[in-house]
This record gives C-alpha cells, sequence and structure tokens, in this order.
C-alpha cells in the first residue's frame, strides 16, 4: 500500500509538471483576411508569422509556440466572436493581425481588455496611432496615411496640377486619402469614394477619362487592385495618366496583374530589393518556402515575429508581468527587413519611406523595386494626439 501511494504520488508530480510544460508554450492567435478577393492579403500575412516562427526554430523567446489561425472573412462581428474565443478560450498572449482598418477598429477591445497584447503587421487607423492609442497595442506597419503621403509628395514634387483620387469607403480607404491631400497641394479633379470589394470600374474609368487628370491616385487593395489595374490598362488610360497607388500594385497582386502593371507606382515603406542582408535572406527563405516573392503584408508579420521573439528574451520568455513585456516591446531590439527602425510614443514605427515602381525579374516573376526614397526616419502626424508619452 505505502508502495501504491508513493507511486501515485510521483505520478500525481509528474502529471502536474506535464501540465505546467503544457502551460509554457506560448499561444498566439493570427486574424487575417484568408477567403474572397482579398485572401492573398492574408495568406501572405500569415505565411511571413509563419516562417518567421520556423526562422527562430519554432520557438519565440525560447517558448515553443502554438499558432491558432483564424479567418476573419472580413467581417467585423465574426472577426470580433473569433478574438474573443482567442483570449476567453484559448488564452492566447499575442493577437497578431489583421489586413484590414475596419477589423482593427472592431477588435481592439476585445483583444487588448482580455489581456492580450494586440500585434498589427499591416492595418494602422489614424485613431489608434492618436487620440485612441492604447498600450497594449503595437504596430510593424505604418500608419495608414503614410504610403499614400508618399504618392502625394511625389506628384507635389514633380508639379503635377491635376490628380483623379479613388479608394474604399472604409477608414483606410478614407485615410489614404488624406494622406494623399496632405502633401498634394494641386487640383483633385474627383474625389471617388467605392464600396469595398467592387471588382467593376467601367463608370469610374468613364470618370477619369472625361476629367483628364495628369495621375491617378488609387487605393484599391487585393482583388480590387487586380481588376482595376487591368481594366485601367484595357481602357488605354496608362499611356495616357501616370499611374500612382498604395497597396494596388503590389507582390500579392502582381501575379495576376503582370504586364497590366508595369511601371506604375507604389508607395511603400519596403520593396523585395531593398538592400540589406536580413532582407535578402527573408526573400530568398519566402521563396523558397512559398513559390512566390513576398510582399509587404508578409514582410511585416515576419518583423512581428521577430518583435515578440525580441521582446520575450528580454523578459526570460514571460508574460505574465504586463509591464515588463510592454517596455520590452516598445524597444523593439531586432533587426528589422526594412532596416532602420524604432517605435514612437503612439507604438506605431518612425522608419524610411521609398517611391517603387513595378519592374519584371528576369525569372520572369514580378516585384516592385525602389525608385527613389521619399522620407527619411518618418514620424506619423498623428502621434501629437496620444496620451501615452
Amino acid at each position: 500500500m505505502k508502495r501504491l501511494s508513493t507511486l501515485l504520488a510521483v505520478a500525481a508530480v509528474t502529471l502536474s509538471a506535464s501540465a505546467a510544460a503544457a502551460q509554457e508554450r506560448l499561444k498566439i492567435g493570427l486574424i487575417t483576411t484568408l477567403s474572397g478577393p482579398p485572401a492573398a492579403l492574408g495568406q501572405q500575412q500569415r505565411n511571413g508569422l509563419q516562417l518567421a516562427i520556423k526562422s527562430l526554430g519554432g520557438k519565440l523567446g525560447g517558448r515553443e509556440v502554438d499558432l491558432i489561425v483564424q479567418d476573419d472573412e472580413l467581417k467585423p462581428d465574426v472577426a470580433v466572436s473569433k478574438v474573443k474565443a482567442f483570449v476567453e478560450r484559448d488564452k492566447v498572449d499575442f493577437v497578431v493581425g489583421p489586413v484590414f482598418s475596419n477589423i482593427l477598429v472592431a477588435i481592439m477591445k476585445p483583444a487588448t481588455d482580455g489581456g492580450a497584447f494586440l500585434v498589427s503587421p499591416n492595418a494602422g487607423t489614424s485613431n489608434f496611432a492618436g487620440k485612441d492609442c492604447n498600450a497594449n497595442f503595437f504596430v510593424t506597419s505604418y500608419q495608414n496615411d503614410q504610403n499614400h503621403e508618399v504618392l502625394g509628395k511625389y506628384a507635389q514634387d514633380k508639379g503635377m496640377k491635376k490628380v483623379f483620387i479613388m479608394a474604399p469607403n472604409y477608414q483606410a480607404g478614407k485615410d489614404s486619402l488624406s494622406g494623399f491631400k496632405r502633401y498634394f497641394k494641386g487640383e483633385v479633379v474627383d474625389e471617388v469614394y467605392v464600396p469595398l470589394n467592387q471588382l467593376d470600374y467601367s463608370a469610374e474609368l468613364a470618370r477619369i477619362a472625361a476629367a483628364q487628370p495628369e495621375a491617378v491616385f488609387v487605393f484599391l487593395p487585393g482583388g480590387m487592385g487586380v481588376n482595376f489595374v487591368k481594366q485601367f490598362r484595357q481602357a488605354g488610360l496608362a499611356d495616357k495618366v501616370t499611374f500612382l497607388s498604395a497597396f494596388t500594385v503590389d507582390e500579392s497582386t502582381l501575379p495576376a496583374q503582370q504586364d497590366a502593371a508595369l511601371g506604375f507606382f507604389g508607395g511603400a515603406n519596403w520593396a523585395p530589393n531593398l538592400d540589406n542582408p536580413q532582407n535578402k535572406a527573408f526573400v530568398a527563405a519566402y521563396e523558397k518556402e512559398y513559390g512566390h516573392v513576398p510582399g509587404s503584408y508578409a514582410f511585416q508579420a515576419y518583423d512581428a515575429g521577430q518583435l515578440i521573439d525580441a521582446a520575450l528574451k528580454a523578459t526570460g520568455g514571460k508574460t505574465d508581468d504586463k509591464n515588463a513585456l510592454r517596455a520590452a516591446l516598445m524597444k523593439a531590439d531586432f533587426k528589422s527587413l526594412r532596416g532602420a527602425f524604432r517605435f514612437n510614443t503612439n507604438h506605431y514605427p518612425i522608419q524610411d519611406f521609398y517611391l517603387v515602381k513595378v519592374a519584371k525579374r528576369p525569372d520572369g516573376k514580378y516585384q516592385t523595386e525602389i525608385a527613389q526614397k521619399v522620407f527619411e526616419n518618418y514620424s506619423d502626424p498623428h502621434v501629437k494626439d496620444c496620451k501615452m508619452k
């Protein structure tokens, strides 16, 4: 009986130790768009985060990772339900995502109120950069306005007088056109908002032709951009109007756009041909793993993984002391694929931005390439309204 008691005690200790070990696995919930026309964006985001974890031996901060991936279906109510499940049922330490800003607005409260840190590798609305900034929210991409500001400044510097501008009718679309207009002081001949996921642009193309602008500036991500670029080229406008955009011609859309997008301009905080050792290694690893060229959605998710890894290394892998973990995240002590990078007081990056141009590589693949640097160590304009100091 005494031996049996001893064996039971040992078994209990072993089970307790096993349970403790299981709890030590780091839980991350990725909420991204994996269905519908914008699915390619979410796939890049998922791939980038998965590659970061793989490159770090399956661990972040020395802890094995359980990555739980959910499709938000580009529906705010669906995203809220899935993020609540992340924090309430799965007890995740971090929520990573999303792609779209309307989803970010919806999930901010359930993610951060639930005790998780929210790391956005894409969406970065102006309100969360300013008056609604959140101590448990970090952005590895940009403030939404900034890539669009690149094109506004470029158009202004080139002396353009008349530009037609267009974006989807949601927060990021409004931020995009606001960003463009912050630097462009010429005439906006028409400002058009289209439904999110619109695919037929015959009416808008007729308006562009009638307005006869020097340039068109559009923010049409995913399948929207694929269709618009093809229709723009087919309408014969590419030879008459300079094409300026952000997230309309990039590595998520170029495989479908191909020659229709050649020579078109974009604004970005990175490009696949950015010349530093860590980026070269990332692009090669991504192409080997997934068979196509990575875009900003992938690189920013990769950096999100590196950010979490660096912060956990600083805390010895611990996530229970939120103040210590937050301070470690703020330091951003890792080599970003974009090169120089640091967080501002609103937890949005200070970084360089570039004019990029679509090119066809010798191997037949398409990518954006840096044409010129437009902003250096650039801070978003909304940080002044953030209460965090």
